[in-house]
C-alpha cells in the first residue's frame, strides 16, 4: 500500500496560515500598506491546497531563521 505524501508535512516546505479578516486588517493598520502591495501567490500553489484559499486570501508563510527565531512573510492569494 502506498502512503499519501503531504507536502504541509514536508521538511522543506515552511508552515502556510491563512489570515482571517481581523489579522488581515490588522496587518495592512500595522505597515501601512494595501493588498495590491503583497507578493502574489497563486490559488493553485501546492503549499496551501489544504487551507481553502481563494483569490483575495492573506497567506502568512513562517519560516524558521537561524537569527531571528521565525521570519513572517505575507502573499496575496491570486486566480494567475
Amino acid at each position: 500500500m502506498k502512503k499519501k505524501f503531504s507536502l504541509d508535512k514536508h521538511s522543506l516546505i515552511p508552515k502556510h496560515s491563512k489570515l482571517s479578516e481581523k489579522e488581515k486588517k490588522e496587518l495592512f493598520e500595522k505597515y501601512s500598506i494595501s493588498e495590491k502591495e503583497l507578493p502574489k501567490m497563486s490559488k493553485n500553489d501546492a503549499a496551501i491546497q489544504g487551507l481553502g484559499a481563494a483569490p483575495g486570501d492573506i497567506i502568512r508563510i513562517t519560516r524558521q531563521s537561524y537569527t531571528a527565531g521565525e521570519s513572517f512573510f505575507y502573499r496575496v492569494v491570486t486566480n494567475v
